[in-house]
């Protein structure tokens, strides 16, 4: 469940959340170096006075006083004011009791003070307490004291104690110069990332400001100029892109319309004269001849046909290529292509089909590949001459449909499967000029390719790739005839 703080900050702006993120980043970083910078300093400074104490020497005359005064039970003097370079000095014995040397002040004896009294180890180094509670560093080293008069030898231990008040206050200073430079850091961290987030974030500005036009005036030609090669150029680059293809494609809407219209108002208004003449037959009471009105009737129902064929291309055409694919199928092309040839015939009595077809299992929707059969063989012909052959073949997933026409102009080639275009020799023959854009788009959707070439000797071959195999793959899904 998201948390108050976390909502809230994600209601903040990008700018201002990008500028406490950069806050917080410095904050983190710049603490870890604080705090690492007051460790190491505070271990080197105390590395200085271990070394100090290890360089200093109790003098043997202090020592030995201290002795003395403590076996004959005289207090020590009361301690001189701290002041740089002082050390306490007091005596240690085995049973942890301790003699103070005069103006110094007793130091809390530890078990590693005892174990150097004791003879178990040579010295020791570790931090203590004075009786008032003040810290100290302590050094404590075993000796061999010689008593006046006497010549006695004693063994002792002798603790050298230095006040850690002169560590702790440069500790102090340090820790508040870095807590200073720390927060003057991530202020000034803070207002660099705001004013980084404002100066990155301009082409988004740019690109929001461009998108809010677009939805308010549904002007495509907006343009957002590109510069480097950086994510923001990337997305700028693909608004771009986006806005250019949508321009294409509402271009490509009204040209169809646009050619749909002049398409459909040809027969539409050959259809509408027909049936006019026949209402005013009608209302005039005058019979009209048999063979007219057959005629008349007959020419009603090719427009009529050319008109539903019309209608049901653009329905094909129109419809998105997700939606006009379908579901793909192992089909055999073979035989496929014997049902077109079959309804090719039909349409041509006149011609002669050679027929050279092996077979060739493909992954295509059927209905569709039928259809774009059919409008391939239907071309061939719609070109030939009277009589003339149409050769079909179909080897190793290539098909080949040639007739013995005019052929199309080598200029012409490139626009055979634009949408309407038709050959300027083509204009009196039937046909709206979408079928070989419905081929294109059907053998695309198969992964396939088709190309219109000349063929040699005169007449036109349109090739037809399809990827496939000889035989069906194996599985539940078999070859559709």
């Amino acid at each position: 469940m998201t948390t108050g703080p976390v909502r809230r900050f994600r209601a903040l702006p990008l700018r201002s959340r990008l500028a406490l993120l950069t806050s917080l980043a410095v904050a983190v970083a710049v603490a870890a170096v604080s705090v690492a910078a007051w460790l190491l300093t505070r271990a080197q400074l105390l590395e200085e006075l271990d070394r100090s104490l290890e360089n200093t020497a109790a003098p043997q005359e202090q020592v030995v006083e201290a002795l003395v005064r403590c076996r004959a039970g005289v207090s020590p003097d009361p301690p001189v004011p701290d002041r740089p370079g002082f050390a306490y000095t007091q005596l240690v014995g085995a049973d942890g009791d301790r003699c103070v040397a005069r103006y110094s002040r007793a130091v809390r004896v530890t078990a590693r003070d005892v174990e150097v009294a004791a003879g178990d180890a040579e010295e020791a180094m570790h931090t203590s307490r004075t009786d008032s509670g003040e810290a100290v560093r302590v050094h404590t080293v075993r000796q061999t004291v010689t008593l006046p008069g006497t010549g006695q030898r004693v063994p002792v231990a002798v603790s050298l104690a230095r006040p850690l008040t002169e560590v702790d206050a440069a500790l102090s200073r340090l820790a508040l110069l870095l807590t200073a430079l720390a927060g003057i850091g991530v202020v000034g961290a803070g207002a660099a990332g705001l004013w980084v987030a404002r100066a990155g974030l301009k082409p988004v500005d740019r690109l929001t400001d461009a998108a809010e036009h677009v939805a308010r005036t549904e002007d495509l030609t907006v343009r957002i100029p590109v510069e480097g090669e950086d994510e923001i150029a990337r997305l700028s680059r693909s608004f771009n892109a986006m806005t250019g293809a949508l321009a294409s494609s509402r271009d490509r809407q009204a040209q169809l319309i646009a050619d749909a219209g002049h398409e459909l108002r040809t027969p539409l208004t050959s259809l509408r004269t027909n049936v006019e003449l026949l209402a005013r037959v009608e209302e005039s009471g005058r019979a009209l001849p048999a063979e007219d009105r057959r005629a008349l009737l007959a020419s009603v129902k090719a427009q009529t046909a050319e008109l539903a064929a019309l209608i049901g291309d653009l329905q094909e055409l129109a419809r998105p290529d997700a939606v006009a694919q379908g579901r793909l199928e192992v089909v055999a092309l073979h035989d496929v292509l014997d049902q077109a040839l079959g309804r090719a015939r039909l349409r041509g009595p006149e011609l002669v089909f050679t027929r050279d077809v092996r077979p060739w299992f493909v992954r295509a929707e059927p209905a569709a590949l039928e259809r774009a059969l059919v409008n391939v063989l239907d071309n061939a012909v719609k070109f030939s001459p009277p009589g003339g052959t149409v050769e079909v073949r179909l080897v190793d997933g290539v098909l080949s449909v040639r007739d013995h026409g005019p052929g199309v102009p080598e200029e012409e080639l490139p626009h055979v499967f634009d949408r309407f275009w038709r050959s300027p020799s083509a204009r009196s023959l039937p046909g709206s000029g979408l079928g070989l854009s419905i081929v294109a788009r059907t053998v695309r959707q198969a992964g396939g390719t088709v190309a219109l070439v000349r063929a040699e000797g005169g007449g036109t071959r349109a090739e037809i790739r399809l990827p496939g195999a000889p035989t069906p793959p194996p599985g539940p899904a078999g070859p559709r005839g």
